[in-house]
């Protein structure tokens, strides 16, 4: 067999499975990424093991989200993270020196390793030939202590690239076409891999955009080659001695494929209020927008800045918008300023904030009612920017610079000027201040860490037992996310350690009485429609859920992560057998499960509808492992006694 890249690099990570579509393996990690608003969790999970150094050949802690410390809490959780990484033999990324993904790119990642991390848009990575994967904290503390991570073998879907993009277009609109195609459910369960001579056309940040934001897609991950692009990237940052080609055979073999022609793209645009409602900016056209921003992991990067600060030279943002942008990582700040290009962005009237997630995960820059805000970032589920009911757009930088000068929605082309290119930065300082080292093992046994009031781990659930009755707590629509399930806002992230207080949010934007009712009535279901959990990797979306009582989530089908997350706390994943069933069901209802054990065992579950005297079938999607984990109440328990394996 002529193999994909995806299959050399699990192949020579295997350590348990068969690489048959559909069917467990579990890979060796060398990589772990932790970020601080679910790091917490990670090292309390870690601690929870029994575990005292990493077994992973590099981690790395990035404070990339929590930045503006806007509560005490906050700066306890840094002080945590700091400490704790110090004596697990973790690196540490200081507050502010950019978003994790992006400072892994340019000081850790190398082409052929795996990764493992605890935000969705791990896959980041992937566009320099690196398997990178996003999962929830459980997982990655068990990655962390040098255990396997677990997953269903995906189909590998080679996606053949050909042509050129034409001025305008930009690999943000690459990805965009791609969730135009194939939506934010149609990617689970597969890996998307580029090839074709296109591909040739992509610089290496070009192409990390695309795999970052492939995340949107539902993918396990994405992934480019190493080739001769990623070697000159390599060069570029200074670090030649990392780069290796990692190369498809010819004619490998995939399990799907799909052709991009790259020459057809224009600049797109993803209306409100999911990523894949994509439409061309010319259809959409003359929308006002009162905000406008550029960044995150997926458009911050130097490459991005520079174009927005070569449009906006000699410009000005229109009065009506407020222009902000967060670069990814404090090099692509400096360079801007070496270079004189923050200087244009800020004659402009451009806001720059500091690199971080930011307003991506709703924690600054918050819409207000009845505004529109268009954004370079990769995600605009309802709510997710910190106001409920709000109106994000999706969109390149380059298509907001165009609407920052205009005040409404443009497409860049308007601008009758020349199309900025993407160019990569002369060099990267390697000697990264804010990137503070491990203490040696001998040192660190001595070490103290540092845990503030607001460090609260939660217990692990209880084993499962045969008979589960309990009310339908919620009952939600299509494509939820985990926003809506525990939302990123500021007012919530300073309790990302303390589980106890972080439960009382759960669904408190959808339904502010859901905490409160669950716990009055010790527990229930939830019920779910397609695409349950979505978007982020944040387990407190099932952790919190737990600590409530939820004993299950029934749903017509579920994301990748957040059925895992679900599982490893304990919590029944089960499916519709007869989605038209789903109507049958009320919030309310008593809902009652006997012989749980042996369902689990079969994958199949009856359910009866107490309250309406009827019953239902539905099933779970699990491996024999997972089984054993839900018998277990979860990985924790599952890892404590069986080991790191």
């Amino acid at each position: 067999m002529r193999k994909s890249l995806a299959h050399k690099i699990i192949e020579s990570h295997l350590v348990s499975g068969e690489m048959k579509a559909g069917q467990e393996i579990g890979i060796k990690i060398d990589h772990v990424l932790i970020q601080d608003i679910t790091g917490t969790q990670v090292f309390l999970h870690f601690e929870a093991i029994g575990l005292e150094r990493i077994g992973a050949e590099l981690a790395v802690c990035y404070a990339d989200h929590n930045v503006l410390q806007v509560k005490s809490e906050n700066m306890q959780d840094h002080l945590y993270l700091q400490s704790a990484a110090e004596k697990f033999g973790v690196w540490y990324s200081k507050a502010a020196n950019g978003i994790g993904h992006q400072i892994h790119l340019e000081h850790f990642a190398v082409p052929g390793k795996t990764a493992v991390g605890s935000d969705s848009h791990t896959p980041h990575c992937g566009g320099i030939g690196m398997l990178a994967i996003g999962a929830g904290g459980l997982d990655v503390a068990v990655a962390l202590g040098g255990g396997a991570y677990h997953l269903v073998m995906p189909k590998i879907i080679n996606v053949h690239v050909t042509g050129e993009l034409q001025p305008w277009s930009t690999a943000k609109d690459v990805i965009l076409e791609m969730l135009r195609r194939v939506t934010v459910r149609g990617g689970l369960g597969k890996i998307f891999e580029f090839t074709g001579p296109g591909i040739g056309t992509l610089n290496a940040q070009q192409r990390v955009t695309i795999t970052n934001m492939g995340t949107e897609m539902g993918a396990t991950t994405s992934l480019f080659p190493s080739d001769e692009i990623t070697k000159e990237f390599y060069t570029r940052i200074g670090r030649p001695g990392d780069w290796r080609e990692m190369l498809p055979d010819n004619d490998a073999q995939y399990d799907e494929r799909m052709e991009l022609e790259l020459s057809k793209i224009e600049p797109l645009v993803a209306l409100p209020s999911l990523p894949d409602k994509v439409v061309p900016v010319r259809e959409a056209a003359g929308v006002a927008m009162e905000q406008v921003l550029v960044g995150s992991c997926t458009n911050g990067a130097y490459a991005d800045m520079k174009a927005v600060a070569k449009i906006m030279k000699g410009k000005k943002v229109h009065p009506q918008v407020n222009f902000i942008i967060h670069p990814a990582s404090r090099m692509a700040l400096e360079l801007l300023a070496e270079e004189g290009y923050l200087t244009d962005l800020l004659k402009a009237g451009v806001n720059v904030a500091e690199p971080t997630c930011g307003a991506c995960i709703g924690t600054g820059h918050v819409p207000a009612p009845g505004t529109k805000s268009l954004r370079a970032i990769n995600r605009n589920f309802r709510g997710r920017s910190g106001l409920k009911d709000d109106e994000v757009y999706l969109a390149s930088p380059e298509t907001a610079a165009a609407t920052a000068i205009f005040g409404v929605l443009t497409d860049p082309r308007e601008l009758k000027m020349e199309a900025p290119v993407s160019e990569l930065p002369a060099s990267v300082n390697q000697n990264n201040i804010n990137l503070i080292p491990p203490a040696p093992a001998e040192k660190a046994k001595a070490l103290t860490i540092r845990r503030g009031a607001n460090i609260v781990p939660a217990d692990p659930k209880d084993i499962l037992h045969d008979s589960i009755v309990g009310e339908v707590l919620i009952k939600v629509e299509d494509d939820i996310s985990t926003d809506h399930i525990m939302p990123a806002a500021s007012e919530i992230l300073a309790y990302r350690s303390n589980i106890p207080k972080i439960s009382e949010f759960v669904y408190y934007r959808l339904d502010p009485d859901f905490s409160r009712r669950a716990k009055e009535k010790k527990g229930g279901f939830i019920v779910g429609g397609e695409n349950y959990g979505q978007g982020s990797s944040r387990e407190h979306a099932a952790l919190a859920p737990m600590y409530l009582g939820v004993k299950g989530v029934i749903a017509k089908s579920f994301a990748r992560i957040h059925h895992s997350n679900l599982i490893n706390f304990g919590l029944l994943p089960l499916v519709f057998a007869d989605k038209n069933d789903y109507g049958k069901i009320s919030r309310g209802d008593v809902l009652e499960i006997d012989n749980c054990l042996a369902s689990v065992e079969k994958g199949e579950f009856t359910i009866v509808n107490k309250t309406r005297g009827i019953s239902f079938k539905t099933k779970a999607n699990l491996t024999a492992r997972q089984r054993e984990l839900l018998k277990l109440g979860g990985l924790l328990t599952y890892t404590r006694k069986t080991g790191m394996k």
